[in-house]
C-alpha cells in the first residue's frame, strides 16, 4: 500500500482549455499547462468557463470532490448581461426551474465592486447600451451548464463564468494558466 500523502493540484484554468489532458478541436488540453504524471481531474469545468480545477492522484479524494452525493459547495463569479435586481437574486436563492427540474437553493449576491480578474482572452461580447454586473453564486450540485442556465432563466445571460472555489479550496492569488500543489504552496506558470 502506498503511504505517501495524496497530491492535490489547484489549477486556474483559462478560457478555451478542456478539463482533460488531451486537446480536442479548437480547445487546448491540460497537458499544455501541467506536466505531472498520474494526476486526474476531480470534477470538470467547461472549456468556455474559467477558474479553479482540482487534480489529484487519489481516487477517494477525487470521488469526494466530484461526486454530487457529497454536495461540496462550488463558488462561481458570474458576469451577466444586465444588472440583476433583488427579485432575480431571490429566484436564484430559492432554486430555478430548469427543464429537468428545480435546482437546489443557491447563495447569490451582487459583487460590488466586481472581482479583480483581468480581461479574458478572447474578450467577452458586450453591447454598449446594456450594462453588465458580477454575481457570486454558490451551488451544491453540478448539472450540465447549470450556472449559465440558472442566470439565463432569471433573465440575465452569463457572459463570463469563473469558478472561484470548490469547498475549502480557493483560487486566491493563482494567475490564469498557473497551478499550485497544496502541500508545497508554490505556483508554476505554464512554460
Amino acid at each position: 500500500m502506498n503511504d505517501s500523502p495524496a497530491r492535490l493540484i489547484l489549477f486556474n484554468k483559462p478560457y478555451g482549455v478542456l478539463s482533460q489532458f488531451t486537446p480536442e478541436g479548437r480547445w487546448r488540453g491540460l497537458k499544455d499547462f501541467i506536466a505531472i504524471p498520474d494526476v486526474y481531474v476531480a470534477g470538470r469545468l467547461d472549456a468556455d468557463s474559467e477558474g479553479l480545477l482540482l487534480l489529484t492522484d487519489n481516487g477517494r479524494l477525487q470521488a469526494r470532490i466530484s461526486d454530487p452525493r457529497f454536495k461540496m459547495e462550488k463558488t462561481y463569479w458570474v458576469q451577466v448581461e444586465g444588472v440583476p435586481d433583488e427579485a432575480a437574486l431571490q429566484a436564484l436563492r430559492a432554486g430555478v426551474q430548469l427543464k429537468e427540474g428545480l435546482t437546489l437553493p443557491a447563495r447569490a449576491r451582487l459583487l460590488v465592486p466586481p472581482p479583480e480578474v483581468g480581461e479574458r482572452e478572447p474578450p467577452i461580447r458586450t453591447r454598449q447600451a446594456i450594462p453588465t454586473a458580477w454575481i457570486e453564486l454558490v451551488i451544491r450540485e453540478g448539472r450540465n451548464r447549470q450556472v449559465r442556465r440558472m442566470t439565463a432563466a432569471t433573465g440575465f445571460p452569463t457572459l463570463r463564468l469563473i469558478r472561484a472555489a470548490i469547498g475549502p479550496y480557493r483560487l486566491d492569488g493563482l494567475a490564469p494558466g498557473s497551478w499550485r500543489e497544496l502541500t508545497q504552496e508554490t505556483d508554476h506558470d505554464d512554460a
